[in-house]
């Protein structure tokens, strides 16, 4: 059973710290994009395998880097399930990513920046991990923002905001976040 880690630990913090690195790595790359996802043995906290997101690279809107790194990390185990495990990501999972993770079984997801932070940048759905977790049947701590600040650097790179400012102009994204109707 996964250790009941609501909060962060010094080795989240440690973590997600080393994943920023890896992401700021790639920034001016081909490869570049503010969001970074690992897999890591929630017990060991041997790394498995990073990720980032890859859309535009490779013309496929669900190349999120937390769905890439939750695939490959299912591959190298050669099993479906990720129980064991805990995600790390440097932007809190979309529903799409979030959704994945409970049906991947990780122990835990922890995030960096939140979807409002990503939001000032590029288009999201604003429906949280917690939410998510929440209306499943399914076990899996929610865990951040952690190292936030650090995240959120990664959108603010001149180099990041040069490419979302082009992303932006080649969809339709709506520059304010909706109203809820609650």
């Amino acid at each position: 059973m996964a250790p009941n880690h609501r909060k962060p630990t010094e080795a989240d913090l440690s973590r997600m710290q080393s994943l920023i690195e890896f992401t700021r790595a790639r920034l001016g790359t081909e490869a570049q994009s503010p969001f970074g996802s690992s897999v890591v043995e929630t017990d060991t906290g041997r790394l498995v395998l990073r990720r980032l997101n890859a859309v535009r690279r490779e013309n496929d809107p669900s190349s999120h880097a937390e769905v890439r790194a939750m695939r490959a990390a299912c591959k190298r185990l050669k099993k479906p399930s990720l129980a064991g495990h805990t995600l790390y990501t440097t932007c809190e999972p979309c529903p799409m990513c979030m959704a994945m993770a409970l049906w991947a079984g990780v122990d835990r997801v922890v995030f960096g920046a939140t979807i409002a932070d990503a939001s000032r940048h590029c288009a999201q759905i604003h429906v949280s991990a917690r939410q998510l977790q929440e209306r499943s049947d399914m076990e899996c701590l929610v865990v951040g923002p952690v190292a936030r600040a650090g995240c959120v650097a990664l959108f603010e790179d001149p180099r990041m905001v040069a490419a979302m400012a082009l992303w932006r102009k080649s969809r339709r994204h709506r520059s304010t976040p909706p109203v809820s109707k609650r």
